[in-house]
């Protein structure tokens, strides 16, 4: 085998294809494309303007919640509200008759109702009492009470008229079962607009219900029933 050629001592220096100079465009960055430019002055400006603009208004608003809900629990501790208390003390019915011929009821029915203010330290303005009489949900009568104002712990007797004639339907099966009796359930139902008042203060109105179950005993000439009327608490909704 023949001795392999000596390689010639190089020096370190280029020897290839000559390498063409640097631009100024050459050492820019390149962009990326697809995104990931830079963000405009203004537009970030106005974002965190905004951004701040929402959280101040939205913390002034929990804060303000917050001390209305603790002004709330402070004034409930310290008048301890009660819902106002409603009685039907008496009732008086000497007519109620149901016609066969056109479901014509007749009748004259007078209540003597007890309002009680059970509160010690507000004040109750009844601007207005409709009061409802009704045989098995069919009304049959409105009469209007004048308001008044209730002081604390105080109480006031009333009374409401019913009297007249009104066309009912679909009762005429229970009012021959109750005539035999001579006791007929009527349903009283109050609607109101109250006004509570703290000091000098008075609250928005509000319209509270009184619903009343009542068993009436008819009295009349030659007939009274065996059973007298009971005094009967009504059931308050708001």
């Amino acid at each position: 085998m023949p001795p392999t050629p000596e390689q010639p001592h190089l020096n370190g220096a280029y020897y290839g294809p000559s390498i063409p100079p640097k631009t100024k465009s050459s050492n820019r960055p390149s962009r990326r494309r697809g995104g990931g430019g830079s963000c405009n002055p203004l537009t970030c400006c106005f974002s965190c303007i905004c951004s701040c603009i929402f959280n101040c208004i939205f913390q002034i608003l929990i804060t303000l919640a917050i001390i209305l809900a603790i002004i709330t629990l402070i004034l409930w501790f310290v008048f301890r509200p009660n819902v106002p208390k409603f009685h039907v003390d008496d009732v008086t019915l000497t007519e109620f008759n149901l016609s066969d011929s056109n479901n014509t009821l007749h009748y004259n029915l007078n209540v003597n109702m007890t309002f009680r203010n059970p509160n010690r330290r507000l004040g109750i303005y009844y601007d207005k009492i409709e009061a409802n009489g009704l045989y098995h949900g069919v009304r049959f009568s409105t009469a209007d009470v004048v308001g008044f104002y209730l002081g604390h712990k105080k109480e006031n007797n009333v009374s409401a008229v019913f009297k007249g004639e009104q066309v009912v339907s679909g009762v005429k099966g229970k009012y021959e079962a109750e005539n035999g009796d001579g006791v007929f359930k009527i349903d009283l139902k109050l609607r109101l607009k109250i006004r509570f008042k703290v000091w000098w203060m008075k609250t928005p109105k509000f319209k509270p219900k009184f619903d009343c179950d009542l068993k009436v005993p008819l009295s009349v000439k030659g007939r009274v029933s065996d059973q007298k009327f009971e005094r009967t608490k009504c059931d308050f909704d708001w």
